[in-house]
């Protein structure tokens, strides 16, 4: 075990700190959370965030903020991130498209929801294709990872888009067997799926909005 601590500001939502309990979590990451309440916001927690959202993570008094940086931050510090250039370029590609793809699934649950949520399920699987492609070219059938045959963060970033997808609609997956077989298996690791049988997983929005 790396004995190592870190503290989460966040909201009460998995929303894009989910991926990163997850990689913390899995990884025998210990870490404290401090969730912000809605009324402290603008004078406790704002001023101090460099972009003015949360979540952020602290690494001692050393403040990470911005969900894929703080992930990569994890991934190089405790073996999570390639050091061929090649390889990192694989896994920094595929998390590209799935930054692309959570930006148009935000915009749907915070902006759209109620008018637009049946043309995003008609478009999905064209957005999830070059997912199923890319990963059965890497051999995640086999290996159960993402990229290079090996755990990164990468994916904890996709198994959490993918769930979140999972739960706005629960077939998307069924035309893509590798992606669809990927999910199950990462689901499936003994650490994730013992945390997201708790009660404070459970009991957590997946984001600020009734309908999801």
């Amino acid at each position: 075990m790396t004995m190592v601590s870190y503290k989460i500001e966040y909201f009460n939502v998995r929303g894009r700190c989910e991926s990163i309990r997850y990689l913390l979590t899995d990884n025998d990451l210990k870490y404290t959370e401090d969730m912000i309440q809605f009324e402290e916001w603008s004078e406790k927690y704002k001023p101090k965030m460099p972009y003015g959202q949360a979540p952020a993570v602290y690494d001692g008094d050393f403040q990470l903020v911005q969900s894929n940086s703080i992930l990569r931050y994890l991934g190089r510090k405790h073996g999570l991130y390639p050091t061929c250039e090649k390889e990192a370029y694989k896994v920094d590609m595929l998390n590209d498209g799935v930054e692309d793809l959570r930006v148009l699934y935000i915009k749907l649950i915070y902006n759209n929801y109620d008018d637009g949520k049946a043309d995003y399920i008609k478009e999905l699987p064209a957005r999830l294709k070059p997912f199923e492609n890319i990963l059965k070219v890497n051999g995640a059938g086999e290996s159960g990872f993402a990229a290079n045959n090996k755990l990164s963060f990468l994916d904890y970033n996709l198994f959490d888009l993918l769930d979140n997808h999972v739960i706005l609609h629960a077939g998307c997956l069924d035309d893509f067997p590798t992606l669809k077989g990927y999910y199950q298996s990462f689901k499936s690791r003994a650490k994730l799926a013992e945390y997201r049988n708790t009660d404070a997983f459970k009991s957590r929005p997946v984001n600020g909005n009734s309908k999801q």
